[in-house]
């Protein structure tokens, strides 16, 4: 019995002894990274009314590119002073469909992230890309064939000129024939002369602050 009462005796000594231990908190924190962002349209020129996608790389200076985060376009019209948001998608994701509906200055604006996990996590900063403008010409409709030349130039092309000129040639020597007037709407008229042989007409419509000069070149043919 006494041999029990010491080993009892020794066992309560020794619980009365224990030291807590202290576990130390990791030293590791979340990386931050600066970011290169990087925006590239399909297209730098088009008709009015058509659409343009527009690829985007969000890099981190850790040499990894990132989808975490969001990236908005932006866009600066001709004339425009101030830039205004178009769409904000997921962190390098292409955007698409993009219409200019004039001559327009475009760039990309990353975010920025910052990671829940404050330990193993990533973090990047805010970048944003080089811009780049898309030049938009006016869209003037005609018709298949015939002498009858009709149709209407858009947008904002009223009551002005479009200049034809005539040329035995389809790549050179284009002389004046005859400049024309749209009306309030944008429409033009105009007949052409049944000249024998081939002949060429270039209609041209002028370009300006907001629009790309354009036209169409017209065959007709009398045997």
């Amino acid at each position: 019995m006494r041999i029990t009462r010491l080993v009892a005796g020794t066992v309560t000594a020794g619980l009365l002894g224990l030291t807590p231990i202290a576990i130390a908190a990791p030293s590791q924190a979340a990386d931050t990274w600066a970011t290169t962002t990087v925006a590239a349209p399909s297209v730098t020129t088009l008709e009015y009314g058509d659409t343009l996608d527009v690829s985007i790389d969000v890099d981190g200076a850790d040499g990894y590119g990132t989808y975490d985060g969001t990236t908005t376009l932006y866009a600066l019209e001709a004339g425009a002073t101030a830039w205004v948001p178009v769409t904000t998608v997921q962190a390098s994701y292409s955007i698409y469909d993009v219409k200019p509906s004039m001559n327009t200055t475009y760039k990309v604006v990353y975010s920025g992230f910052t990671d829940t996990d404050t330990v193993y996590g990533d973090n990047y900063t805010a970048s944003e890309s080089a811009t780049f403008t898309v030049s938009v010409a006016r869209k003037i409709t005609y018709p298949q064939s015939g002498f009858v030349i009709k149709g209407k130039v858009t947008p904002s092309y009223a009551k002005k000129k479009i200049v034809i000129k005539a040329s035995r040639k389809r790549n050179k020597g284009y002389k004046a024939f005859k400049t024309i007037k749209t009306t309030s709407t944008g429409k033009y008229k105009v007949t052409l002369p049944q000249r024998g042989g081939t002949w060429y007409w270039s209609f041209a419509v002028k370009g300006d602050s907001k629009f790309l000069a354009t036209g169409f070149v017209w065959r007709t043919t009398v045997y």
